[in-house]
């Protein structure tokens, strides 16, 4: 999977699992939903996203076979 894609695919499971956390447990939940879009803006507009340093050091993304 290619970096950019994880990144994608967490922050929408995030997303989601926040609004299912804040229907079923507390609405306190929506910062959580606030926190990823405030980072996904501001990671558009700086180019730093904490998310790619975590995922790159998991090994997404950065394996040899990886087409560019």
């Amino acid at each position: 999977m290619k970096l950019e894609n994880a990144i994608r695919a967490l922050a929408g499971t995030m997303i989601l699992t926040s609004l299912a956390l804040a229907h079923y447990v507390s609405p306190n939940w929506l910062w959580l939903t606030a926190f990823v879009g405030a980072n996904l803006l501001q990671s558009a507009f700086t180019g730093f996203c904490p998310a790619e340093n975590i995922l790159r050091k998991l090994g997404v993304g950065g394996s040899c076979c990886t087409k560019v």
